[in-house]
């Protein structure tokens, strides 16, 4: 394995249209809305921004957990905003969006964890833009499947929730209380619970260290627990004090990984250096025969 040049490779050098960046960002202000665009230093955000699309990160911007690999601030939370649901409806209304992916921080402090601000959320989407299909990014809520259970009955369209990476770099990479196993077994419950309609997801990061075989197993691992949409993308760290970059990944192997997670079984994979979890979200539905 190579070891990683301090500059950036090209593709990470994506020019985008100013101007609709600012306009679409000026209104996620004026609602006093975040997203994970913005907080977690995407490359996509040009790309997303300036077509209209965002991916809004709800409970506020500060994270109860320290990941290696985040950018995303580890402070202590605000109180839960009871407005925010409205306001993130209202935004997508105003933006035009057909498909929306919905994210939060980690609020271990709270005695939902935040599932209860999902349900509000996708409840004020689908009162303001019924038409709206709905993914919903979550935490792990600790494993406990009860609060699993109330997102998946409020029915969003795709239910998400990201593994990061391989077993063996799980406690490298994650914070100690997002473990690999509490994280397929999210997954696991939420492909046996889902209402018809609903899809499970996952996304994991390449170029922290793993090898084939790890990323195959963690196909496997996926496959069994029943995810329907696999996401595939480069790690980009995002300071020195963050999880050390090992790799920058060839398209050739995301390609590779491409076929091979296909033939296991995934009903849509997304695999390329500059996918992130909700990057062209509504593709998979697409591809799945779900359109509005």
């Amino acid at each position: 394995m190579t070891t990683p040049q301090t500059k950036k490779p090209a593709w990470l050098r994506v020019r985008y249209d100013q101007t609709q960046v600012k306009q679409v960002s000026q209104l996620l202000d004026q609602l006093h809305l975040n997203t994970v665009c913005a907080e977690a230093n995407c490359p996509n955000i040009g790309e997303c921004f300036g077509t209209g699309t965002a991916a809004f990160m709800i409970l506020g911007p500060n994270c109860t957990r320290n990941c290696h690999f985040c950018d995303v601030p580890h402070k202590r939370p605000a109180p839960v905003d009871l407005t925010e649901p409205l306001h993130v409806a209202q935004a997508i209304q105003k933006l035009g969006l057909k498909h929306v992916c919905v994210t939060s921080t980690d609020r271990d402090d709270l005695p939902d964890l935040g599932a209860d601000q999902f349900v509000r959320v996708i409840q004020a989407i689908r009162h303001l833009t019924p038409q709206t299909t709905i993914e919903v990014l979550t935490p792990d809520f600790q494993g406990k499947t009860p609060l699993v259970q109330r997102v998946l009955a409020a029915q969003p369209e795709v239910f998400n929730h990201n593994m990061e990476t391989v077993r063996r770099l799980t406690p490298l990479v994650r914070d100690r209380r997002a473990t690999y196993d509490h994280s397929l077994a999210v997954l696991r419950y939420a492909h046996q619970h889902a209402a018809p309609g609903t899809y499970v997801k996952t996304g994991i990061m390449l170029g922290l260290g793993e090898t084939d075989e790890e990323v195959y197993a963690t196909m496997d691992d996926l496959i069994a627990a029943g995810v329907d949409f696999l996401s595939i993308g480069q790690y980009v760290q995002p300071s020195p004090k963050h999880y050390q970059l090992r790799e920058w990944v060839p398209m050739e192997r995301f390609q590779t990984y491409y076929r091979v997670a296909m033939q296991k079984g995934f009903k849509f994979v997304a695999s390329s250096p500059l996918v992130r979890s909700s990057y062209k979200a509504s593709a998979e539905l697409a591809a799945v025969g779900v359109t509005r």
